[in-house]
């Protein structure tokens, strides 16, 4: 398993900050630098066995490994240096994309929640 593991993390070890900060942008005298919410989760596994169902093909069990993962980025946003100094200017869409599942979820609680005060 130690040959499949060491792959994927010296896979990872590249991904770091880039993940979360994009390559800086000049357009004109505007400076930019991306950034985005992201998230990520991988798995890997490797087996030897004996017996099984294949006993008649693989006289030894087989042998296998395997891996996967997944990953998310939304972008929250950009740094921005210009004439006015340098600020965050957020990605109102994505914002509100991702807040709408929150409001969602405290629009649910919130009345079971003071319900359960007043008594």
């Amino acid at each position: 398993m130690a040959n499949v593991t060491e792959r994927v993390l010296d896979n990872i070890k590249r991904i770091g900050v880039q993940t979360a900060y994009g390559d800086k942008v000049e357009l004109g005298s505007t400076t930019l630098v991306p950034v985005a919410l992201a998230g990520f989760g991988f798995g890997v596994g490797e087996a030897e066995g004996k017996g099984g169902g294949s006993e008649a093909a693989e006289p030894n069990g087989g042998a296998g490994s395997g891996g996967g993962g997944g990953g998310f980025s939304v972008p929250i946003g950009a740094y921005v240096n210009d004439e006015f100094g340098t600020r965050f200017q957020p990605n109102i869409i994505a914002l509100l994309g991702v807040s709408l599942p929150l409001a969602a979820v405290v629009g649910w609680a919130l009345p079971r929640i003071i319900k359960a005060l007043k008594r």
